[in-house]
């Protein structure tokens, strides 16, 4: 699989980030949960992202600006081209019958796309401050809650549960919903399993999370890495 280049439509703030939308092309949208590989021309190497919103047309991601390759996404304008490699890994399973989204600050980025492809289940969506919860409008159905309290404490059973966000909290919801559908984050250079930037431990043994994942069963132990820059989300 070789990049496309995909110009820039537009990037929009959404709070403390900052949706960037490409012109689609030919580029299939995948399913929700896998990710596509970013560069822009001002960086050496790409960045991981999870797709946010598909719209006719066009691929959306939404990106949190922490370091050098996410400002550069940022940063983009109007016309401006972008390599993408997608999409990659292994996404949601939607075959489920009562879908409960759950997530936390960049977490929550792929969730439109996989709110729309589930019919709009509801969500509980965790953020530091009331600013970065501005993210939660790209979600319908959403129950928002900030710090100092946790989306855990809003978990009821009865619910398939399909989770993004930082790692306490997808252990916490392992802990609680063993079976959950797990996004794990990951630093990844290439995303296709030749660099093994991104080899995390799963059950005793070394896995690559952009081939086996980034969504795990939550029955699967897994212990991820901090993440630099982004959000596989």
């Amino acid at each position: 699989m070789s990049p496309a280049r995909l110009s820039v439509a537009g990037v929009e703030p959404v709070g403390p980030y900052a949706l960037v939308r490409l012109r689609r092309g030919a580029v299939d949208p995948g399913v929700p949960g896998q990710f596509f590989m970013l560069r822009t021309r001002a960086t050496l190497l790409p960045r991981p992202m999870s797709l946010c919103l598909a719209p006719p047309g066009e691929l959306a991601f939404l990106v949190d600006p922490i370091g050098p390759g996410t400002r550069a996404l940022a940063e983009l304008e109007r016309g401006e081209e972008v390599d993408v490699l997608g999409p990659l890994g292994n996404g949601f399973r939607l075959d489920v019958a009562r879908p409960l989204l759950v997530g936390g600050g960049i977490g929550v980025a792929p969730f439109p796309y996989l709110s729309e492809q589930l019919g709009g289940p509801p969500a509980i969506l965790g953020f530091r401050s009331s600013l970065h919860a501005e993210a939660a409008a790209l979600v319908p159905n959403a129950e928002v809650v900030l710090e100092p309290t946790y989306v855990t404490e809003r978990l009821e059973p009865g619910h398939d549960v399909l989770a993004c966000g930082p790692e306490p909290m997808l252990e916490a919801v392992r802990h609680l919903v063993p079976d959950a559908q797990l996004a794990w984050e990951a630093p990844m250079a290439c995303g296709y399993g030749a660099c093994y930037g991104c080899v995390v431990e799963i059950d005793g043994r070394l896995a690559r999370l952009c081939l086996e994942g980034p969504v795990l069963g939550g029955h699967v132990r897994g212990q991820t890495p901090a993440v630099p820059e982004k959000a596989v989300a």
